[in-house]
């Protein structure tokens, strides 16, 4: 069975209250609620149910025969099921979108969305899991529990600091990828975008200076990630100030950041770590005033990803950058998830891979880059997520990186 992405109208004149009648239901006034009555996707069969000749094929007793072989070989369910072809979307809504923690219910419209991406932009399917437990250990056993039915599990919307944690159990105990999107999806497209940049100008990553403000889960993902593509340095930047090792409030996470981070050994704010900084990169939200952008370094990049207000507008970054980027739809250059889960996931299930390395996401960000090719400019350093080239390059780019990497399969 598959994840159709249809949108299945319901003919109930329910209002928002859920009860028959009463007020006018809220899709009289937001398209949005319209779009979402009933849900954003269904199941859809594969095969034919039509007599009983499908039947005994689809169920029993054909079916049996099936069970049988993967009992006495398990690794038949790859080719007998739709394990090999789906992922669980897994969240506790402590950290849906900008709304925060919203709770398991009221989180699944994100979860049915990006399960939908996944079948639009990477032909994956996808199963929107919201879980009514935020402690670690029980979330990491459900999900255990859980990982037979599927070929991969991406966390989603997980609060920091224990969406590390998670996310590291689970890789120890599962031999199926999992991938804590807000975290390595946002670090594969910014790295992307600033591969683009550099190029643009013609200036090797070793040879630029980030400052990175937010040290949550997608902030320590990119610092992570940009030293191991080789970047000069990279400072982090909480609500209290540069990540440094002098500090003594750090947790353990922000104490493992600082070992690898700020070579440069700057302290203080966010405001003086950007004088003569090459590139701004905002994962935390509020506001970086205009002198602090102004006194970065001639032909900075500016990368405000916050929505929907980015740390620093694009007006004003224009003024002082030579790139700028945003995590909005209606500004050029978007650092978009979408460009990079759905081919990720693809090229991991396309080999099966047993987990997802530090190679496979450079490599998925190598082939973002590479798809904006000599059309590179100032207003295009990252590709639309529309570009059907996206997904068939990060695909191609992980699963051979996996075989590289001795974790595929097949």
């Amino acid at each position: 069975m598959a994840a159709e992405i249809v949108n299945p109208r319901s003919e109930s004149t329910a209002d928002h209250t859920g009860h028959e009648g009463g007020a006018e239901p809220l899709d009289s006034f937001d398209p949005a609620f319209a779009l979402h009555r009933g849900g954003k996707m269904a199941v859809q069969a594969t095969v034919p149910v039509r007599d009983k000749d499908d039947l005994s094929l689809a169920y029993t007793p054909g079916v049996a025969k099936v069970c049988s072989a993967i009992a006495e070989q398990p690794e038949l369910v790859h080719d007998y099921t739709w394990k090999s072809s789906v992922v669980a979307v897994v969240t506790d809504g402590t950290a849906v979108l900008g709304l925060g923690d919203i709770g398991p219910e009221a989180s699944l419209p994100v979860m049915e969305g990006k399960a939908i991406l996944f079948k639009q932009f990477g032909g994956v399917d996808a199963v929107p899991i919201a879980l009514n437990c935020t402690d670690v250990d029980e979330i990491v056993e459900t999900v255990v529990r859980l990982a037979p039915s599927f070929g991969g599990v991406n966390l989603e919307d997980i609060s920091a600091p224990r969406c590390f944690e998670i996310e590291r159990k689970l890789q120890e105990r599962l031999d199926i990828p999992v991938f804590h999107d807000d975290q390595h999806g946002t670090a594969v497209v910014t790295l992307a975008a600033l591969r683009n940049a550099a190029r643009l100008s013609k200036r090797a990553l070793g040879e630029l200076r980030a400052v990175i403000s937010g040290a949550g889960a997608a902030g320590v993902a990119i610092a992570k990630m940009l030293v191991e593509a080789g970047i000069g340095d990279v400072a982090v930047a909480d609500r209290k100030g540069v990540v440094s090792a002098d500090r003594d409030d750090l947790t353990p996470v922000k104490r493992e950041l600082a070992g690898f981070t700020n070579k440069a050994g700057i302290s203080g704010s966010l405001e003086a770590a950007l004088a003569g900084a090459d590139v701004f990169i905002g994962v935390s939200g509020g506001t970086v005033p205009e002198d602090a952008v102004a006194s970065m370094a001639e032909g900075a990049f500016v990368f405000a990803m916050a929505n929907p207000n980015p740390e620093v507008h694009p007006e004003v970054a224009h003024k002082y950058a030579a790139v700028v980027a945003t995590g909005r739809s209606d500004f050029p250059n978007q650092i978009n998830n979408v460009l990079a889960f759905p081919g990720i996931f693809a090229g991991a299930l396309q080999v099966r891979a047993s987990r997802i390395t530090e190679g496979m996401k450079l490599a998925a960000a190598e082939a973002l880059a590479g798809v904006v090719g000599d059309d590179l400019a100032a207003d295009y350093v990252i590709p639309s997520p529309f570009d059907e080239r996206v997904a068939p390059a990060v695909t191609a780019a992980v699963a051979a990186a996996a075989r590289a990497e001795g974790v595929a399969r097949r």
